[in-house]
């Protein structure tokens, strides 16, 4: 089977498919009414576990399977609790099973969790991370639903999840001392030292890359609050209505790198997912800053943010990506054992995205951002409606 790779290239998948006789086996033994008939109709091109869409009788579920090296039972359980949270605030997240007793299950090497599907368009479905929403509309919308989670997710309680590959954190960006989080980081994160250690040059070339765009943030990093968030908000993580239902956002799926953060690092992560043509050549690479812009205002018209959050956003944006780009490292390196796509995730992604932002094509875009977010503050929602006053220029 094909999945998505590191390029807009498919690849071959480092996990086999989901078939139907084992999700037959697994649904039986929760006891689901016609899990003898269930059929596996459509397989996730997703690349780092296997998910199906399966069919029985009475409706259709998500089945995901996860190495064990990748995701522990409690860390899903964590996301899972996290989820029936946001349900609980009307936030439209897919229902999770359980059998009572736990909504996770190791067999052997790998772990499985089983979802009810959500009604809404995958309009995405084959469309790679970091790919730029399709109109201004979907940005407006995708803005104002991540508004409405943050809005949910207020007040839940919970610690951040057990550090493991596929991470998203920010403790390394807001540490005085990076390069020492770092080493703390790969003394939790299997794999990440061993490759490290092979990168003799990695302490200066981490350094060299990270350290002028970190000290432009620090000193806005201890103003942020902590908030549980969703941290990998892009389109092909969101379903939406359908023809005559307007351009809404329908459902949100995919909590996987769900965490501990803040709402400015979940808002500079969808920033940084679907604004830049990542999978572009580095010449003339393209910056959405229609869509950037239009995702800002619907997030503004659902939850303006604080001076703090907007002074803070230009320059958190441009190393959001770098703790999550370290846990791709160790994945690659020791979870599926491709020196390659390790290789890729360094370079390319953790020192190539940090480059490019202190490049002119980057620090125009976070300029840029900056303008819109004190244009926005200029328009604040009215007290109670959670809705924006129009803006004239947009």
């Amino acid at each position: 089977m094909l999945v998505h790779g590191m390029s807009k290239e498919p690849v071959p998948s480092d996990w086999p498919p989901l078939t139907t006789t084992e999700v037959r086996r697994l649904l039986l033994d929760l006891h689901l009414d016609g899990a003898g008939e269930a059929e596996v109709e459509w397989r996730s091109p997703r690349p780092f576990s296997s998910a199906a869409l399966v069919a029985l009788p009475g409706g259709r579920l998500v089945v995901k399977r996860h190495g064990a090296s990748v995701r522990s039972i409690v860390s899903l359980e964590a996301e899972h609790a996290f989820m029936r949270h946001l349900a609980t605030q009307s936030v439209p997240v897919p229902a999770v099973r359980d059998d009572g007793r736990a909504s996770a299950w190791q067999v052997g090497g790998s772990v499985y969790e089983v979802l009810q599907e959500l009604p809404g368009q995958d309009l995405y479905a084959d469309a790679p991370s970091w790919t730029p929403f399709a109109s201004t509309d979907h940005a407006v919308a995708a803005g104002a639903a991540l508004a409405r989670l943050h809005l949910a997710s207020q007040g839940y309680d919970a610690p951040p999840r057990e550090v493991e590959p596929l991470y998203a954190s920010g403790r390394v960006i807001s540490s005085g001392d990076p390069l020492a989080a770092i080493v703390a980081l790969a003394d939790e994160l299997a794999g990440l030292g061993d490759y490290l250690s092979r990168r003799p040059a990695y302490e200066q070339e981490i350094s060299r890359a990270l350290k002028p765009l970190q000290e432009q943030f620090l000193p806005h990093s201890g103003a942020l609050g902590s908030l549980w968030a969703h941290n990998d908000w892009h389109p092909s993580n969101l379903l939406w209505s359908g023809p005559g239902e307007g351009e809404g956002v329908a459902g949100v799926i995919d909590f996987g790198l769900a965490n501990l953060t803040s709402a400015c690092y979940d808002l500079a992560t969808a920033l940084e997912r679907s604004a830049v043509g990542w999978l572009e050549p580095i010449e003339g690479r393209p910056v959405h800053a229609t869509l950037a812009r239009a995702f800002l205002r619907g997030y503004w018209s659902g939850r303006p943010l604080q001076p703090t959050e907007a002074a803070a956003l230009p320059h958190l944006l441009p190393i959001v990506h770098v703790e999550y780009a370290l846990s791709e490292v160790a994945y690659f390196w020791r979870v599926v054992g491709s020196p390659k796509n390790a290789d890729v995730a360094y370079d390319t992604y953790l020192l190539g995205h940090l480059r490019w932002f202190a490049g002119e094509d980057g620090r125009r875009l976070c300029s840029y951002l900056a303008k819109v977010t004190e244009e926005l503050a200029v328009y604040p929602s009215p007290a109670g409606t959670g809705h924006a006053k129009a803006d004239p220029r947009t």
